[in-house]
């Protein structure tokens, strides 16, 4: 099962209970606003997907009209902002690098953490690292520094990259070593565009959330995050001494 269907499914099982809480049938509910009997139970199943017009009538209809904005949210979210990776491989990359480096541009403060791969920003030269009025929060684990995911000599450049950018004014750089105690597992990394959407990655699809309670729960574990991390001669000290091991080993 997709994740695109996990979630369909799971905003159906939502509208269901909004009508059971209503004390409708789905017959009662579809009669109403002049559906076919079928449309209810296929959208409660995760076999159809609602327009907005269908959100809105079914929370007016069941007395909730206040949780139409949030039933739409949630539609936006399943349609609009998850993409599927396996479309895109047709077209290649570059629309949806393209989208993202316009979301980069409209960003006043951009929070990245990412528990396997170095910052994409901080890999290679980026202007807007260098832009004024513009501030990056970085945060990645101990365990960026160290896996082999690229020739050791790349490598080197990046984590000596990772020391000189850590001084920027505009960067605020953090490492969690391994040694710290973790306030919550670091299952993914993500980003967090200012507080208006946060991008998360996995291997098949990439989702943009725009929830604001997603949006505060991922503020929350940023927060907590950043709060194990080390900073500055601290986030340096862990960098090098990993630099060094790798020198060690390639020598």
């Amino acid at each position: 099962m997709s994740s695109f269907q996990r979630a369909r499914e799971a905003l159906g099982i939502r509208l269901r209970e909004l009508r059971r809480d209503a004390r409708l049938t789905g017959r009662q509910l579809a009669e109403r606003n002049g559906w076919h009997p079928s449309k209810v139970s296929k959208i409660e199943g995760g076999k159809q997907t609602p327009t907005e017009a269908d959100l809105e009538a079914w929370a007016s209809t069941c007395g909730q009209s206040d949780l139409a904005p949030e039933l739409i949210a949630s539609l936006r979210t399943l349609e609009s902002h998850y993409v599927e990776h396996r479309r895109l491989f047709h077209t290649g990359m570059s629309a949806q690098q393209q989208a993202f480096s316009e979301l980069e541009d409209q960003t006043v403060v951009v929070r990245n953490f990412e528990n396997v791969f170095v910052p994409g920003l901080l890999q290679t030269p980026e202007q807007i690292l260098y832009r004024s009025g513009k501030k990056f929060h970085f945060v990645i684990t101990e365990a960026v520094l160290r896996y082999r995911l690229c020739p050791p000599e790349v490598m080197l450049g990046q984590l000596d990259r990772l020391v000189t950018l850590s001084t920027m004014p505009t960067i605020r750089f953090g490492v969690i070593p391994f040694e710290a105690k973790l306030p919550l597992a670091p299952v993914h990394g993500f980003w967090l565009m200012d507080e208006r959407v946060v991008v998360v990655e996995n291997f098949t699809a990439s989702q943009n959330l725009t929830q604001a309670s997603e949006i505060s729960a991922y503020v929350r574990i940023f927060d907590q995050l950043a709060g194990a991390a080390r900073y500055e001669s601290d986030a340096r000290t862990v960098v090098t001494r990993a630099l060094a091991d790798l020198s060690t080993q390639m020598s």
